[in-house]
């Protein structure tokens, strides 16, 4: 009501748009308590609903997800797809690039205050790369084996990770998908994990700037 009293609507005005949007945001339980009862998600969506007051053609949002658990993050989410539906025009700045991935009709890569990279996410994953090919054997003791029939199929040692098991390589054929396949099978080799995919946008971040998203923000 105040945010709408500033924009200089009628009270009843400001009354009534302050209820809608406590209503579309699933806070009217909640309406009439201090904020400083209210969990993370529900004062970032206040933020939101705040922000709404004077129905805005564009709406900027700076890490609206952060510190967020998962719950909290997705209905954020969805209701940044509902604007975004409905003809208003969002420009969101985050560090979670999978938050990019999921919302953004075009990302805009900046690094050191430069835009490096501009397009839809398809288009960067594709600009830094064919596709990725991942797989996790069920038995451990199997890694160094799926490491060597990767290597001789790429022509490329992968990447592997000592934890869980996972190797990934960069590869430009996806038939190479069904050549491993027949490959483990006949060195009797089950996998628990096997897929083929785009570059993440934290890979195409890091193939850009040289360093992970983590580390420039630390920067």
């Amino acid at each position: 009501m105040l945010i709408g009293r500033l924009l200089e609507m009628p009270k009843r005005d400001a009354k009534a748009r302050a209820a809608e949007l406590l209503e579309r945001f699933d806070l009217t339980d909640a309406g009439g308590r201090a904020i400083k009862t209210y969990s993370g998600g529900m004062r970032r969506r206040l933020d939101l609903a705040a922000s709404l007051i004077g129905r805005p053609e564009v709406l900027y949002l700076d890490e609206p997800t952060t510190g967020l658990d998962p719950r909290s993050r997705n209905q954020v989410w969805d209701m940044v797809r509902t604007l975004s539906a409905e003809g208003v025009t969002v420009l969101l700045t985050t560090q979670y690039l999978e938050e990019a991935d999921q919302l953004a009709d075009r990302i805009s890569v900046i690094d050191h205050g430069r835009v490096v990279a501009d397009g839809r996410a398809d288009e960067l994953k594709r600009r830094v790369g064919g596709q990725t090919l991942q797989v996790r054997p069920t038995d451990l003791a199997n890694v160094p084996a799926v490491r060597r029939i990767l290597a001789e199929l790429t022509g490329a040692e992968p990447a592997t990770n000592d934890d869980s098991g996972l190797l990934t390589t960069p590869v430009d054929d996806p038939v190479l998908l069904s050549t491993l396949v027949r490959r483990l099978d006949d060195a009797g080799i089950t996998a628990d994990e096997l897929a083929l995919r785009l570059p993440s946008l934290d890979e195409v971040f890091l193939a850009i700037t040289g360093k992970a998203a983590e580390e420039e923000t630390a920067a």
